[in-house]
């Protein structure tokens, strides 16, 4: 048996962690928060079928063994540090959240040191595309958005991407846009998403399908004897 592989999402305090599951499991837990702010660590589990549905023609024939995906959502302000470093502890993947229109803030810092002290792989969701000026979103996978987007806007789109890999590579981690990286072993993969309105959603869910398979299969292998970890208390 393969137990669903655990997902931490990570990442600076508004640039859009829980609206990012909000967005996929179809509820509004950002909305109930203090000022908006996550101030406890939430699991969502998202099963294979859902995210089949999600993913529509994305998925095509392939099949996966990997019954899931289970998300940990942790918060993004400063005074949650100890929540933070103890989702990533646990992960098997995680999704580094940066508004790609304001870059690297310090909490992106702090959650990407914490995955690589854990070395845990991880992809970074590009978010608020939406935002980008003459970018027109709609709920799809980017892989169809890109092509019907203007030139100025795909140019800009572009410019903001290759300025996270530039963050990421003095932060010692080789980056491209998901749909350029031809090795996901030795390059993050960057997937540009507007949590808000649902697009790249599918393409970041079939991305962690996809390297959950490939690479951590005999790591989520279950065993007779349970492990648990204590979040929050």
């Amino acid at each position: 048996m393969i137990r669903q592989p655990i997902v931490s999402v990570l990442g600076h305090i508004d640039h859009g962690k829980t609206q990012f599951l909000d967005t996929i499991r179809g509820t509004a837990v950002v909305k109930r928060e203090a000022g908006r702010i996550t101030q406890h660590i939430g699991a969502t589990e998202i099963p294979m079928d859902v995210i089949r549905k999600i993913c529509g023609s994305l998925f095509g024939n392939k099949r996966f063994t990997v019954p899931g995906l289970l998300f940990i959502d942790t918060p993004g302000h400063q005074a949650f540090t100890t929540l933070r470093a103890r989702g990533g502890a646990l992960s098997d993947l995680a999704v580094l959240v940066v508004d790609i229109n304001e870059g690297f803030k310090p909490q992106t810092v702090e959650s990407l040191n914490i995955l690589k002290r854990y070395k845990t792989p991880f992809v970074v969701a590009a978010n608020k595309i939406d935002l980008i000026n003459g970018w027109v979103s709609e709920k799809r996978a980017f892989a169809e958005s890109f092509k019907a987007q203007g030139e100025p806007a795909r140019e800009l789109l572009d410019k903001k991407i290759y300025e996270l890999i530039g963050e990421l590579y003095n932060h010692g981690f080789s980056s491209e846009r998901y749909d350029r990286v031809t090795d996901f072993a030795k390059n993050i993969a960057i997937v540009p998403i507007s949590a808000k309105i649902g697009e790249g959603i599918p393409d970041i869910l079939m991305i962690l399908v996809g390297l959950a398979q490939r690479f951590l299969e005999s790591q989520l292998e279950t065993i007779n004897v349970g492990e648990g970890t204590v979040l929050e208390v």
